[in-house]
């Protein structure tokens, strides 16, 4: 991936994650949250795609120090330019690796990973 969208996993993930929000934009905690980071490396990685003009940080109102990333219209070419590259790498190396029963597993497993990171309760009882 980086070798062909110049980006790395990580990074791939703050525009991806971004991508995906209403007007591009998140808080920076929150964004850190989605994406299994700290803020410090968030924060970290953010600035250098600044630097690339893929994201602007704005401070955000109020008490504190909140900041909001806001993936730029370069942003959003780079990251939809790197999708189909990355969505193959995963198909290679992970899905078709897997049968039947081992997606579903997974996709369970997604779920419920997906459902924590929204401060959903998922608990399921497990086996003893």
């Amino acid at each position: 991936m980086q070798r062909e969208s110049q980006l790395t996993f990580f990074e791939y993930m703050v525009l991806s994650v971004l991508s995906e929000e209403t007007g591009h934009e998140m808080q920076m905690s929150a964004l850190a949250a989605r994406t299994a980071a700290s803020l410090s490396r968030l924060s970290h990685v953010a600035g250098r795609l600044e630097k690339r003009g893929l994201l602007v940080r704005n401070r955000l109102p109020g008490a504190g120090r909140r900041t909001s990333a806001v993936l730029t219209h370069a942003g959003l070419e780079a990251v939809i330019s790197a999708a189909p590259g990355h969505v193959a790498a995963v198909r290679e190396y992970l899905i078709d690796h897997l049968d039947p029963s081992q997606l579903a597993a997974l996709e369970s497993i997604g779920s419920a990973v997906r459902a924590a990171v929204a401060g959903e309760s998922t608990v399921a009882s497990s086996p003893a």
